[in-house]
């Protein structure tokens, strides 16, 4: 990946780069932002919204904050696809179809969840260089909290069976949360990606469970910081 020099200046953080994703919400909420004070230049005692609300669209904005990330130079690890703190890790099968499959059946993984509050960035990129060889996506769910074991199999979520260019096959799935109400999956079947790249994103707080290459153990522990597409999980054989 060639990815651009880094930016340390204030301005950086001050105003990222925002996924296209956000542009539409962020520009409702400037749009409210700026008939409030309209409103309030004719009605005194609403003087006092003007600010929160323009501070409301502004962190509107920065939930969409997409940066730049650095990939380590470690080829063989797999990285978090998600920004947040590592929540669960257990063994287990596979989730939904992607546990249907002959070859899978009956078999475990360890799986990694990292949970993102809403104060993350929610752009999920992909732990290694590969194929989807498989996405299915279950529309219908409830919401309990995403840090839940059981939100993996109510909530709403995308899977994904990903084979990596040494032909080890893992696990992604996409859970929503207790307040995120819609998963953006932002790639097909049989398309190919590189190490770290974008394949969606969820609104408004949510998970990331990774189910590692069989025989693969992850190397990191419950509580752990996730950065995407930067922190390994564990390495491919």
């Amino acid at each position: 990946m060639n990815e651009p020099a880094p930016d340390f200046s204030n301005s950086a953080y001050l105003f990222p780069h925002i996924n296209p994703e956000g542009m539409k919400f962020g520009a409702i909420a400037m749009a409210v932002a700026f008939v409030v004070a309209i409103l309030a230049s004719h009605f005194w005692w609403l003087a006092w919204m003007v600010v929160p609300v323009f501070l409301l669209a502004y962190g509107v904005f920065l939930f969409f904050r997409d940066p730049v990330r650095y990939p380590p130079e470690d080829e063989k690890g797999i990285l978090s696809p998600a920004d947040g703190r590592v929540c669960l890790i257990q063994e287990c099968e596979l989730p939904d179809a992607l546990g249907e499959i002959e070859e899978y059946k009956g078999k475990t993984f360890w799986r990694v969840s990292v949970f993102m509050s809403v104060f993350d960035i929610h752009v999920n990129r992909l732990p290694t260089a590969g194929e989807i060889l498989k996405k299915d996506y279950v529309a219908a769910g409830k919401f309990f909290n995403a840090s839940l074991d059981k939100a993996s199999k109510e909530n709403e979520r995308c899977n994904y069976l990903v084979k990596a260019e040494n032909g080890q096959v893992y696990g992604v799935t996409q859970i929503a949360g207790l307040v995120a109400r819609r998963i953006v999956p932002q790639v097909e079947e049989g398309q190919t990606l590189k190490r770290a790249d974008r394949f969606g994103l969820i609104r408004f707080g949510s998970r990331l469970d990774v189910y590692l290459p069989e025989g693969v153990k992850p190397e990191v522990r419950v509580g752990q910081t996730m950065v995407a597409g930067e922190t390994v999980l564990g390495h491919l054989s």
